[in-house]
């Protein structure tokens, strides 16, 4: 006898596993039972889905069992395959969302940390200028390159310290060392007023 009752299951395409249970009722009729279960569909809603209940004379199931069952269990079938779908994209969304949110932390504890370089760096500027280590407090202004949003701030730091450490050499020396500088330079010293009256004094006393 074939029934071709395995062919018939195999061609409604089911997607989980398929379990009967078949019962002896009253008045020589069967009651059969369906129920589709998709172990990948975690979706806890999927166990409020009734199994498919058949109450009818075995002539009427041997005729009509595949016809009344398929279009009900595919049904079935796409929508805990739905479901499924549903769940993964859910579990992806979290997934995302807790990704970028270690990254968006991420990236804020590299900010802070940078922020907090940077005002050491402009704190070692301010020190050294109070100081009066000027060209030093200029070699510790952070470089515009790696702060193009502080480039305005850098180059007016650097203009107001430029103009603190140029050099003044005439006022830096002392009195002898100006002297020689006088020499090299062809400044002829001038003879003392002094000098030349007590020439003169000594003249008219010879002579009278």
């Amino acid at each position: 006898m074939n029934t071709n009752f395995f062919s018939q299951v195999a061609a409604m395409e089911l997607h989980g596993n398929l379990q009967i249970n078949i019962t002896k009722g009253s008045n020589g009729r069967m009651v059969v039972s369906m129920i589709l279960d998709n172990q990948h569909c975690n979706d806890s809603a999927k166990k409020l889905i009734p199994p498919l209940v058949l109450n009818a004379t075995c002539e009427e199931l041997d005729n009509q069992f595949f016809e009344t069952i398929s279009k009900p269990m595919q049904q079935v079938s796409a929508v805990m395959v739905d479901m499924e779908s549903f769940v993964k994209q859910i579990e992806q969304a979290k997934s995302q969302s807790t990704m970028s949110k270690q990254q968006a932390q991420q990236k804020d504890k590299e900010q802070e940390s940078e922020d907090k370089k940077l005002q050491s760096m402009w704190t070692k500027v301010d020190q050294l200028e109070a100081e009066g280590k000027y060209r030093d407090a200029w070699t510790k202004i952070p470089d515009p390159s790696k702060y193009p949003e502080q480039g305005e701030k850098i180059r007016n730091r650097r203009l107001e310290l430029s103009a603190k450490f140029e050099p003044d050499l005439f006022a830096a020396l002392p009195a002898s060392e100006s002297s020689v500088l006088d020499s090299g330079l062809g400044i002829e010293p001038q003879e003392s007023t002094d000098s030349a009256d007590n020439k003169n004094l000594q003249t008219d006393y010879v002579n009278e």
